[in-house]
């Protein structure tokens, strides 16, 4: 630690003693003042009643039936965790009650559950489930123990005063004490690490330190436990749990090294969701205590950027992109969002666009931010959230990859191409550099798998993650990017690559006619290059954006396999080439996600352009690529040995290519048309595609054109070799001489 770190720590620890020593409760989320707003203005915001209303409901409808306290033994979904689960909740929202409403009968049941909860905490041990590199007490990991502790030490502050100083005392030596230090010292592997756990860890204890006027607390939750206190146990999906290089750890460095400077958060949208709330909530609580670290600018106000970022990777139904580790149907109307989206407008600029998502969501945070936003949305000042393409940079500097995402520039709710590249993401991430996923109309035409997980479902391995999640899931064959060899990048190994990023070659998304994103992956295979490009091209010849998509790789020996998929939905129409299907499935291979794949149907191809087309909830897909002599063709499905059904029976288009030492994959993605089943009347069923051509594929450039029905030409260049945006490139083709200036052109004919 530097001497300056070390000075500003030291001012920080004496700012915080005076700060704590003239504290009054409620002071984490709800305030005195935020509780007065409340009050003042409670007839004036009726979403802000609406939601105060149904909570009560619930509160007292629980107080009714009364809590219970069972000793914890079940694993996530099961009755213990559960009910534990259900009482964190309910807690919180009647500490609210209590500070809102004034009416001590929250005030006792939440007194009475917390005396409850010191009984039994200090009755048992570690839980009995011994599936966790961190196990709870409360929960089978300590993950969960710290959920606990960020929502009922939310409660506690709210009926803090009310207590007696003996009270108050008790609980603090018996139950919140021993837990925060249950959380940091006694398991520092969960602690100290830049993860989601580590993040809800760190509230968890910063939170209650908060609370209890606990400086030592406070200060552990935001700098961490000194760095040798750290093991090297692995994690629940078997990822060593030491971040590389990590030399910092506490709350201020998962801001730091989880976020780009754009607000990407490396583990995903879906994670990034679910660590919104302790990063938020904690910064609430920071900046109510009024601690002279001005947490809403920290990283030029990374935190507020990140709700930006996250409601921008969602699909036209709010659904958050599957992208590495995540549960499908994850939306932004999750309760983490209604406290992030609230806390974003009251603590940010105040941006209207955010309200017209709350209006969605249909409820706001029992505290000040709820109210302001309640009040902005009677006072009609609600704008359309509108999102748009933007390139999300990954990595703290922003230097280590990222994604883009290409939307339709008429109605940018109508679509989404996303297109990754970036860091691996940790222990949930997947070996999936340069794939792609196609949404449209809140459809996923060509998806991402997500992870083989079923959340709180006690009869798929206890909610946990499958066996499946490694051997599929995770596997490059199970995403939409190109496999080498029959083997996953990195050869499946998570340190690999963690220890590299992808490099992005160039984005462009200022054109109406169309966007662009390139990006290289050079160390997924040891001497193999590979560099992907995606257009999307608007014209009024397709009734929604056509997707061009160059593959290219080079190697420095002959390849015996190339396999790009495409994970299509729906049922399949039709195809220009003929197939030769399986009457007896088997699986395509041994390992690395092939021994999950039965072989459905192949076609060694004819040479040229080739279609197959799909419907997919009532709207035609055509798929058209430019094949070789000798590509095989092939239709799988997922579902070979899997005797638990733990996955699901998705198709896939695969194309491969053999024994080469360069390739280009060429081909195009048309969404269109629609079906009725009503009146049965089939609209803009055909493509609109007539044919598909390489015209240059060098070292330097590449050339490609596609042709429609009604004889319009796109030519597309490519400088496969500079990005440099004002340089000057010169190729022939076909008789003629293209010119231009920067890494790519596109033109119309």
């Amino acid at each position: 630690m530097n001497r300056f770190k070390t000075i500003s720590i030291l001012l920080l620890l004496v700012v915080l003693f005076l700060k704590l020593e003239a504290q009054e409760h409620p002071n984490l989320v709800l305030t005195k003042k935020g509780v007065a707003l409340i009050k003042e203005h409670l007839n004036q915001a009726p979403l802000f009643g609406k939601t105060l209303y149904l909570v009560k409901e619930e509160v007292d409808g629980a107080m009714t039936q009364g809590l219970a306290f069972p000793v914890p033994k079940d694993l996530a979904g099961g009755y213990t965790h559960e009910t534990h689960k259900f009482n964190f909740f309910i807690l919180q929202k009647a500490g609210a009650l209590f500070q809102i409403t004034g009416d001590e009968r929250y005030a006792r049941f939440v007194k009475d559950a917390l005396l409850q909860y010191k009984a039994l905490y200090s009755s048992i041990g570690v839980h009995p489930a011994e599936r966790s590199y961190a196990r709870g007490k409360l929960f089978w990991q300590c993950l969960n123990d710290a959920n606990w502790l960020v929502y009922v030490s939310q409660a506690y502050d709210c009926i803090y005063d009310w207590l007696d100083k003996k009270e108050r005392e008790d609980l603090n030596d018996k139950l919140f004490r021993p837990m925060a230090d249950f959380l940091s010292i006694q398991n520092p592997q969960f602690f100290n690490r830049i993860h989601n756990h580590s993040t809800w860890g760190n509230a968890a204890v910063g939170m209650i330190g908060l609370v209890m006027g606990d400086e030592e607390l406070i200060n552990r939750a935001l700098y961490g436990l000194p760095m040798d206190t750290m093991d090297h146990r692995k994690d629940n999906d078997g990822g060593e749990i030491q971040i590389k290089n990590q030399s910092k750890a506490g709350f201020l460095a998962q801001i730091e090294h989880a976020f780009s400077p754009d607000g990407y958060y490396t583990e995903g949208p879906y994670y990034q969701r679910y660590a919104m709330y302790p990063f938020l909530i904690f910064a609430m609580a920071l900046s109510n205590a009024d601690l002279d670290i001005n947490i809403f600018k920290f990283r030029e106000g990374v935190l507020i950027k990140a709700v930006d970022a996250l409601l921008n990777q969602t699909d036209s139904a709010g659904k958050f992109f599957p992208l590495n580790d995540a549960q499908k149907g994850m939306s932004y109307l999750s309760r983490e969002l209604v406290t992030a989206l609230s806390c974003a407008y009251f603590y940010g600029n105040q941006d209207p666009a955010l309200l017209s998502i709350v209006e969605l969501q249909g409820k706001v945070p029992l505290d000040g931010s709820g109210m302001a936003t309640a009040l902005a949305i009677a006072k009609k000042e609600t704008k359309a959230f509108n999102k748009k393409s933007m390139l999300l940079r990954d990595g703290p500097k922003g230097n280590l990859g990222g994604i883009a995402i290409l939307r339709n520039k008429k109605n940018g709710e109508d679509g989404a191409l996303v297109m990754k590249f970036s860091q691996h993401g940790m222990g949930h991430g997947h070996f999936d550099r340069l794939s792609f996923s196609l949404y449209h109309q809140g459809d996923e035409m060509i998806q991402d798998y997500g992870a083989a997980r079923w959340v709180n479902i006690k009869q798929k391995d206890g909610g946990g993650y499958l066996k499946e999640n490694k051997t599929w899931a995770k596997q490059t064959i199970a995403h939409n990017t190109l496999v080498v060899n029959g083997a996953s990048q990195f050869n499946g190994d998570v340190q690999r690559a963690d220890a590299v990023a992808p490099t992005p070659f160039f984005f462009g998304s200022d054109k109406e006619e169309y966007q662009v994103v390139s990006a290289k992956e050079n160390n997924a295979y040891g001497g193999v290059e590979l560099h992907r490009t995606m257009f999307l091209l608007q014209d009024a010849a397709f009734s929604t954006p056509l997707v061009i998509d160059l593959f290219r790789v080079r190697s420095q020996t002959e390849m015996n396999s190339l396999e790009l998929p495409f994970y299509f939905q729906g049922q399949l129409l039709n195809t220009t080439f003929d197939l030769n299907t399986k009457s007896n499935l088997v699986p395509m291979g041994a390992s690395f996600g092939y021994q999950h794949l039965y072989t459905e149907a192949s076609a060694i191809n004819k040479e040229g352009f080739q279609q197959l087309h799909v419907l997919h909830n009532n709207k035609f897909l055509t798929l058209s690529t430019l094949t070789e002599k000798n590509d095989v063709l092939g239709f799988s499905r997922i579902g070979a040995n899997d005797p638990d059904f733990n996955l699901r029976r998705d198709p896939v288009f695969i194309i491969s290519k053999n024994k080469q030492q360069q390739a280009m994959f060429f081909s195009a993605i048309e969404i269109h048309g629609a079906y009725s089943a009503v009146t049965e009347l089939a609209s803009q069923s055909e493509s609109q595609l007539a044919g598909m051509k390489i015209w240059v594929d060098t070292e330097a450039y590449t050339i490609v054109q596609v042709k429609t029905v009604h004889g319009v030409t796109w030519t597309i260049a490519i400088a496969n070799q500079s990005n440099v945006r004002k340089e000057a490139h010169e190729q022939q083709f076909d008789g003629q001489t293209l010119r231009w200036k920067g890494p790519y052109y596109v033109v119309k004919n």
